[in-house]
């Protein structure tokens, strides 16, 4: 059976995804998620996000998919130890060095590679198979065709973004947010947050999204660049992703209204049930024109909802860098 994984960036938004009939919720822990700092959860939220979803019949998985240092290893497996105790169910994380310590101290524990591995050959695969991963987030720019070899040919989960955004280097490793913007803080526990590297345990400025020009010197060669960032809904794709058995399908938007997300979420879980429900072999078609029209207000929603973040992100941008902290 095919999972559907939903966003929660606050407790009301676990509870929402669990009553729109999400199988998972994934959450971040504060500091550590590439999020702003209101869209992850404390620890003890955390734990109560824990009992929320089992409560509902739902996983729960935390996201641990920022890049560490060496001496963020420690506090880090402090805090899955305590995660782990309280009954979570799988971390999403993108660090190799941060992923094969987990699996070495939580053997049992689930371990998603996130989007953020960038994952786009089956030997990439094979190699985070080696250090504990059991589910990989597929890159948005593989095939049906490539997915379906790697179902074949790999014993690992598959995992795909059916609400996301693409972006025009690798999604889930932006590096153009901090070249523009980059301040240093640290939490009440001493963990770095570098402001503007989601990477870093930031927010992303999007910065991409802003009215650029291309010049070589002083000769200008294009009036408008777009820096290809669009948010997507996979729709159409949805019925061949559960055909090749694709293990999940995945929804972002930590960042959005609690009721947006319900929305989202009961959808993507009526559809999946309906053609689950549809007789194989020979039967009518599965019509997708009803859901494509139950879609576009959603997508209304979701898309004025994004530009409002974009334009508030932007703005916070072009404001000075406070004092860089070195200590």
């Amino acid at each position: 059976m095919v999972e559907l994984l939903a966003p929660a960036g606050n407790l009301p938004m676990v509870e929402a995804a669990v009553a729109g009939g999400a199988n998972a919720i994934y959450v971040g822990p504060r500091g550590w998620s590439r999020r702003r700092d209101k869209y992850e959860l404390s620890d003890d939220d955390v734990h109560a996000a824990v009992g929320i979803a089992h409560g509902g019949g739902a996983k729960l998985r935390v996201a641990f998919n920022t890049n560490m240092q060496s001496h963020e290893i420690a506090p880090m497996l402090r805090k899955m130890e305590r995660f782990v105790s309280w009954g979570v169910d799988g971390a999403i994380m993108t660090d190799v060095g941060a992923i094969a310590e987990v699996h070495r101290h939580f053997p049992d524990l689930t371990i998603h590679a996130s989007i953020g591995a960038n994952i786009l050959n089956n030997e990439d695969v094979r190699f985070y198979r080696s250090i504990g991963v059991s589910q990989v987030v597929a890159d948005t720019k593989l095939t049906l065709r490539e997915l379906a070899s790697r179902k074949e040919q790999i014993d690992v989960g598959i995992e795909i973004l059916i609400h996301a955004n693409k972006c025009y280097t690798y999604l889930g490793k932006c590096w153009m947010s901090p070249y523009h913007r980059l301040e240093r803080t640290a939490d009440p526990f001493g963990k770095d947050l570098f402001k503007g590297s989601p990477n870093r345990g930031g927010l992303d400025y999007r910065v991409c999204m802003e009215s650029w020009e291309l010049y070589s010197g002083e000769e200008m060669w294009e009036k408008s660049v777009a820096l290809k960032n669009d948010a997507f809904f996979l729709l159409e794709d949805i019925p061949n992703l559960i055909d090749i058995g694709v293990h999940c399908l995945k929804v972002q938007g930590r960042e959005y209204s609690v009721s947006l997300v319900e929305r989202m979420v009961r959808f993507y879980r009526d559809l999946i049930d309906a053609y689950l429900a549809l007789p194989k072999g020979g039967g009518a078609p599965f019509q997708l024109s009803p859901w494509q029209s139950r879609l576009a207000a959603i997508q209304t929603e979701r898309d004025a909802a994004r530009s409002d973040g974009t334009r508030m992100l932007l703005a916070e941008a072009r404001q000075p860098v406070g004092a860089f902290r070195a200590d």
